[in-house]
């Protein structure tokens, strides 16, 4: 994970939900009072993980319906993904299982590192969507799940580095991973049918 070649962590949820303030807390060890809607936020940052030091590119894309449009770019652009669902909103959670499965279907159903994060745990007073449903969901999709608040800054350093430990695993056991023979050979270009 060099500075030319970073991990490429995705946050990706529904809107208002709280990515942005998640990759603040993160990055910055701050909340974010005002809400200014996310086009597509890209942070670079060398954090240490296990005394080891490493290359991150976040990327905080958009949760508007209007942009949906482009998440299977950045789906396609990503190693390590961060869904992200608010609590106190049961639309995002239901958002959060279609992104399991869009992420699913991008990479040709091929495991990627993805944990699953129930953002806005302050707010419990307000909750919409049980602990239990989140960690129902997570098991389908056999991902990892945090319950964060992004206000007090709970359980999100915790949420980062376990998606980063995952994400440089998974990097490096692809790049170790043999290549499967192609069944077309590059010198010969004919076709042939098998009955």
């Amino acid at each position: 994970m060099t500075e030319d070649n970073p991990l490429k962590i995705v946050l990706i949820g529904g809107g208002s939900v709280g990515k942005s303030c998640l990759t603040a807390q993160f990055l910055q060890g701050k909340f974010i009072e005002d809400y200014d809607p996310t086009i597509e936020e890209n942070y670079r940052k060398v954090v240490n993980i296990d005394g080891e030091d490493t290359h991150l590119e976040i990327i905080d894309t958009a949760g508007q319906e209007e942009y949906r449009s482009v998440r299977d770019k950045y789906i396609k652009l990503g190693e390590g993904f961060i869904i992200v669902f608010s609590i106190i909103s049961r639309t995002s959670f239901l958002e959060a299982r279609n992104l399991h499965e869009a992420i699913r279907r991008v990479n040709n159903f091929q495991a990627v590192p993805v944990i699953t994060v129930a953002n806005k745990a302050d707010l419990a007073d307000e909750r919409l969507v049980s602990q239990e449903e989140g960690e129902t969901l997570t098991k389908k999709y056999s991902s990892s799940y945090y319950e964060t608040s992004a206000k007090t800054g709970m359980n999100v350093n915790a949420c980062f580095e376990e998606i980063i430990k995952q994400t440089k695993l998974f990097r490096k056991e692809k790049s170790v991973k043999p290549q499967e023979p192609s069944i077309y050979d590059e010198k010969s270009k004919g076709c042939c049918l098998i009955l």
